[in-house]
């Protein structure tokens, strides 16, 4: 597919160079979803840490197909019906938790394209109708597949698993890599760690991330693009309860050890 013509606008940023910004679905709410929808790069629809049925995404997802921000799903593992289903209901990427090492990314891999690049059916689900009649075509070219390394071992072996084609993106789960560590996130050691990740990512030829849009910029971004959550397109700040501002750069409830 030429330059320009990539529907996954999330990627087409993130292919350019620039950084891309989500906000986190976690519950069945289409008319909340639609509204924040208009703001942002990307969902990312929140299946790991959530009780979210894949019949809630595919309704929220109907309820405004192209609201803007690109449907993306965090998935529990990186198992083929799961992956199935996230491309089915219209999703152009799928994020992967605790990548350590090469076979888990090969299988987050191998079930997101269709053939000739990797081994995803045909199905019949909602996808077609929201992204045309060429999908089958087009669709590979727009894709999106994100690991997450979360432990040592994933920063070990982080040139390989960001080597595995069809992975496009590698980002850190800053939380989780802390606690695994035993490193704070104020700790040298743990920043070290992130920097070898990144050379990796970047050696490999591939695009680098973060969890936290807290490191968005500064000296620990290390030009990180993907981001979960962060700052909205046009200003938009979603509001919590009582109708207090919602810090963008927080991590979601239960992750922000």
């Amino acid at each position: 597919m030429p330059p320009g013509k990539l529907y996954n606008t999330a990627k087409e940023k993130l292919l350019a160079g620039q950084q891309v910004f989500s906000f986190t679905q976690s519950t069945m709410d289409p008319a909340g979803y639609c509204e924040k929808a208009k703001h942002y790069d990307y969902t990312w629809f929140e299946m790991q840490h959530s009780t979210l049925e894949f019949r809630d995404i595919e309704a929220m997802i109907a309820a405004c197909p192209h609201a803007g921000a690109i449907p993306m799903i965090r998935l529990p593992d990186a198992q083929e019906w799961r992956i199935q289903h996230a491309t089915d209901i219209g999703c152009l990427g799928v994020i992967v938790p605790t990548v350590d090492d090469v076979d888990r990314a090969r299988e987050a891999a191998k079930w997101a394209r269709f053939p000739p690049v990797a081994r995803r059916s045909t199905g019949s689900g909602q996808a077609a109708g929201i992204w045309g009649n060429n999908y089958s075509k087009t669709f590979n070219d727009n894709m999106l597949v994100v690991v997450m390394i979360e432990t040592p071992t994933g920063v070990a072996n982080a040139y390989d698993i960001a080597s595995v084609p069809g992975i496009d993106v590698v980002i850190i789960g800053n939380a989780d890599l802390s606690v695994f560590s035993g490193f704070a996130q104020t700790d040298d050691r743990y920043w070290e760690l992130i920097k070898k990740v990144h050379d990796d990512v970047i050696r490999a030829g591939k695009i680098f991330g973060q969890a936290s849009a807290a490191y968005t910029t500064g000296p620990h971004s290390y030009d990180a693009r993907f981001f979960q959550n962060g700052k909205s397109n046009d200003g938009y700040a979603p509001q919590g309860r009582g109708g207090a501002p919602i810090n963008p750069n927080a991590p979601p409830p239960g992750e922000d050890r």
